[in-house]
Parts: C-alpha cells; structure tokens; sequence
C-alpha cells in the first residue's frame, strides 16, 4: 500500500514538474517572440532600403507616389524668385533616405525624391512682407538607380530614374528623355549626384 502512495505520489511530481516546466518554455517563447517582433517593427521603421523601384513598372515607366505627403521626409524648400512668378520648392524623401545618406553620402538604392512646385502668395503682415507656397505647379520625382536598370529607356541615366508631373494631369508623366527635360537643372549639382543638398540641412543633421 506505501508503495503504490509513494508511485502515486512520484507521479504526481512528475506530472508538475512536466507542467511547470511546460509553462515556463511556453513563457519563455512567448518573450521572444515579443522582443524579436519589437526589434524587427524597429528595423523596418528605420529600414534605409525603401523600395521606390516598386513605382517602376517592367520597362521603366514611373508614376507618382500617391502618399509622399504623408510618409516621406521633407528635406527641405527652396526659393525661386521669379518676374514671371515666385516659386517655392519642397523636396520629400522616400523613408531611411536621410539617415542614410548622413552615415554614407549616397543614396541608397530604391530612394525617391518628389520634389513639389508651388506658386506663391504674399502679404504685409506684422512680421514683415510674408510669401507662402499656394497652388501646385509641377511635381519631378527622381529613383536612384545604382545598377542601370533601364539602359534602353531614355528617362534613366546618370544613376536616377527621372519623371515629370504636371498640375493639370497628376498621373500622367510628360517627361520624355531625362537629358532634355530634366538635366540641365541640375547640371550645378553634378558633384553632388545632381541633387542640390545644400538646400537640405536634414541629410546633413538632425
């Protein structure tokens, strides 16, 4: 009778011993899981390898981003002054651009730059002769390209994919070969990758 207490009390032990250690692993993967997901939702949030070549389509048409606005980073606004109108230019950039660009000097692979064309508006205010941007003119969206992707497709070269929005048609890209519709505006910032940085202080500090 001691026996068959004692066997039935080993198993009992046994039993709790299986089930702690049962609850433990299960605890265990559980916070792994947890910390591995958290570590992985914050590369991805900083993630410089934005794939922009996702507007490209097979044989190198680009359209606009739809959301730049909203999850692109301002890099920074320049001002034209104009007799035919003043124009203010805001240039975003696709997510991890900046950070990138600041450990490395380049553009990584994928990175979009919209840069957006507005008119101005200005008036007497108690700060001064205020002018602020109104009304979208254009928009130039540029993709680093790194590998030459496209070598048949005159709207890439000089390691960018380069495209042209108008206000009147937002979709459609007019720009027909990036040498004459584009380059020679950028030509001053040919050692800068054709990309006026001195007017983006974000890619140089936070």
């Amino acid at each position: 009778m001691k026996t068959m207490q004692r066997l039935h009390d080993l198993g009992r032990g046994l039993w709790r011993e299986n089930i702690i250690r049962y609850l433990l692993s299960g605890a265990i993967i559980i916070v792994m899981v947890a910390i591995l997901g958290g570590h992985q939702q914050a590369r991805s949030q900083t993630n410089p390898h934005f794939n922009g070549l996702d507007l490209v389509d097979k044989t190198g048409n680009i359209r606009k981003p739809s959301d730049y606005r909203d999850k692109y980073q301002a890099l920074g606004t320049y001002t034209v002054l104009d007799p035919k109108g003043d124009q203010m230019h805001l240039t975003y950039a696709s997510p991890g651009t900046a950070e990138y660009f600041r450990k490395t000097g380049k553009y990584p692979d994928g990175t979009v730059l919209v840069k957006e064309v507005f008119g101005t508006d200005h008036a007497r205010m108690t700060t001064g002769d205020a002018h602020w941007a109104s009304g979208t003119k254009v928009w130039f969206v540029m993709i680093k390209d790194t590998k030459g992707r496209y070598p048949g497709n005159p709207l890439w070269g000089d390691g960018w994919g380069w495209a042209l929005f108008k206000s009147d048609a937002p979709d459609e890209q007019v720009a027909t070969d990036y040498k004459k519709d584009c380059l020679g505006c950028h030509i001053p910032a040919k050692a800068t990758d054709w990309v006026y940085v001195q007017g983006y202080p974000v890619l140089h500090s936070k």
